[in-house]
């Protein structure tokens, strides 16, 4: 519980009552009646020391559904009211217990599915982002310093501020705010996972390769061509990064229409791809494949993956793609190097920024940060150009401070968030 009465409201069902504050005590949970509901842990904590900023009270029951039930029907018949959504995270942003960014860092933490996920929301509720937002956000405010005093004291002994000053103080900043934006694809990459997209011809073992990734039986394996149709998707936690895999529908040609239709698909994510494995157990089935890849024109890294090794003797692997990761999903043989080639082909293409730097992963973010981007251009042009008032121009860079203040949170924007804590579960 969290809120002015929670100390009075739990001494109602807690006895004995803990003596001092941030200090685990074992205590007897009771209802109104007096009669016994649980034997509990409960810490208090007192305003601001708290995750919140307000008083808590936190009471650690026994688990199961009835019990904790129980409990908070108690405290809620007490005066106390059931937590909505992110309710306990948006009382320590109104409370200066942390930023916006922050706050949507808990939730990303909660929901990661991927070490890679979880490593990005612990740098950003670290506060990683939101230092080079406020750094940000402060050259832009002595860039409005020094126009500001330009417009008030034109006369003052040092003269007026050289324009060539400004320009480079914008340029700058436009510098920081391009290279945050240059994180955006790897934050997509971190939130959603890589797309690694398995393709080849029917029958090459493209679903037995998907099973042994995933590590259990998720597409049907038989030796009829065409038994997989529509896209499989599963999720795997690579070594760096998160791996969203597609089994998809034999490439061939085919005159049946629900067949066709899962071809179509298939290279439709092949053309949207990250990675895309060129499934093939022969060097006829691998030439195929790979040529009807390139005619997609996809952007995706293409790993050449030699399917059934157990099944082919290393001289006539050696003779075909030299380029390919022979792998057998019977043997588990190669699975190892085929997930390693994969987290280097995404790296070298992702991983510019270092993996220590701040990354920019939600929508609302990106957008934002574009918006003041284009403020800060536009005020460039104006300043360059030196057709407007030094403020009109100045609106611009207003508009793009206000836009980072809004990133972090430290202006009162009530729908924003409504918007951000809405997607949090109940309570945190």
């Amino acid at each position: 519980m969290s809120g002015s009465n929670a100390h009075d409201i739990a001494a109602r069902h807690v006895a004995p009552w803990p003596v001092d504050a941030r200090v685990a005590t074992l205590c007897d949970i009771r209802d109104s009646e007096g009669g016994a509901l649980d034997s509990a842990i409960v810490t208090l904590f007192e305003a601001p020391n708290s995750y919140t900023g307000d008083t808590v009270v936190e009471i650690a029951t026994h688990g199961g559904d009835l019990t904790p039930a129980l409990v908070i029907e108690q405290l809620v018949a007490s005066g106390a009211r059931p937590a909505a959504p992110g309710e306990f995270t948006r009382r320590a942003v109104l409370n200066g217990k942390m930023d916006l960014l922050q706050a949507e860092a808990v939730a990303d933490l909660i929901d990661a599915s991927s070490r890679p996920m979880r490593e990005a929301a612990v740098r950003q509720l670290d506060g990683g982002l939101s230092r080079r937002v406020l750094g940000l956000r402060s050259a832009m405010l002595e860039i409005e310093s020094l126009i500001a005093y330009d417009i008030d004291f034109p006369e003052e002994d040092e003269g007026p501020v050289p324009r060539d000053r400004i320009l480079e103080a914008v340029d700058a900043a436009r510098t920081s705010l391009e290279q945050l934006l240059a994180t955006v694809p790897r934050g997509e990459l971190i939130r959603s996972g890589a797309a690694v997209v398995i393709a080849g011809e029917p029958n090459v073992g493209k679903s037995s390769l998907f099973n042994a990734l995933v590590g259990r039986s998720r597409a049907i394996v038989t030796d009829v061509p065409g038994t997989t149709r529509d896209a499989i998707e599963a999720v795997i936690d690579g070594d760096r990064w998160p791996l969203r895999l597609i089994d998809t529908a034999g490439m061939r040609d085919t005159t049946d229409t629900v067949e066709r239709m899962g071809v179509e698909l298939s290279q439709d994510h092949i053309r949207a791809a990250h990675v895309v494995l060129a499934c093939g157990d022969s060097a006829t089935a691998m030439e195929n494949v790979l040529t009807q890849i390139a005619a997609l024109g996809t952007a995706a890294a293409v790993i050449p993956v030699w399917t059934k090794c157990d099944l082919t003797s290393p001289t006539q692997l050696a003779r075909e793609e030299e380029n390919a990761v022979p792998v057998s999903a019977s043997t588990g043989a190669g699975l190892r190097e085929l997930t390693a080639r994969i987290d280097d082909e995404l790296s070298n293409r992702y991983d510019s920024g270092g993996t220590d730097a701040p990354v920019v992963t939600r929508a609302r973010h990106r957008a934002i940060l574009e918006a003041a981007q284009v403020e800060l251009s536009a005020f460039r042009r104006g300043w360059i150009s030196n057709e407007l008032p030094a403020t009109v121009a100045a609106v611009h860079l207003r508009s793009a401070v206000h836009s980072l203040e809004e990133l972090i949170g430290s202006v009162d924007v009530e729908d924003v968030l409504d918007r951000v804590f809405s997607s949090f579960c109940v309570g945190k």
